[in-house]
């Protein structure tokens, strides 16, 4: 088999196993999704059927104040924690899909450069310069891509710890608002 059959088949074979692996996580976190979505359901039938049997049991309009208030805290809390379940899905989705990409950047990089180097073996004289420009050029793209990756990774810490704080800020507000309401109707 000569080379240049053997270099398509390894491109090839790289190129199906990239293709499985991005496949994988895809349907993982697919899987993930759907899975939350169902216990997630699951749990507001049930949390639904309490409630019912809790109002209807409510006496008087302090005790169903007292009852609002501890079912609206509730509710936040589980929509924050479904809120926060989703994104977490989806960042380590995306965080598996940016290793990938990265991975092949540098395996294809890798490979421009060492066939760039067996070019210039059996290249005339005089095309070393071009070919060093192209390796310049490989290279700055790889660095381009290397600080791209960082920034990325970067903003998704970022933006992980904003989530977490803006949910966490969310709750303790709905928390804060219902008392406030509570001890307006009380007083009242």
């Amino acid at each position: 088999m000569s080379q240049a059959q053997q270099q398509f088949i390894d491109f090839a074979t790289d190129y199906v196993e990239s293709s499985l692996r991005f496949a994988r996580i895809s349907l993982d976190s697919v899987e993930r999704v759907t899975k939350l979505n169902l216990e997630t359901a699951k749990s507001s039938l049930e949390d639904s059927a309490k409630n019912a049997k809790a109002l209807a049991s409510v006496k008087d309009v302090q005790e169903g104040l007292v009852l609002r208030q501890k079912l609206g805290e509730a509710g936040v809390e589980q929509f924050s924690a479904y809120s926060k379940s989703l994104y977490d899905i989806a960042s380590q989705a995306q965080a598996e899909i940016a290793k990938l990409i990265e991975e092949r950047t540098t395996v294809f990089n890798k490979d421009v450069v060492s066939g760039l180097d067996r070019f210039v073996k059996s290249a005339p004289a005089g095309t070393d310069v071009a070919v060093a420009a192209v390796k310049s050029t490989v290279q700055a793209t790889a660095a381009a891509v290397d600080s791209l990756t960082k920034a990325a990774k970067q903003v998704a810490d970022f933006t992980d710890a904003s989530v977490k704080a803006a949910t966490t800020a969310t709750a303790d507000a709905v928390k804060a608002a219902t008392k406030r309401a509570a001890n307006s109707s009380t007083a009242a």
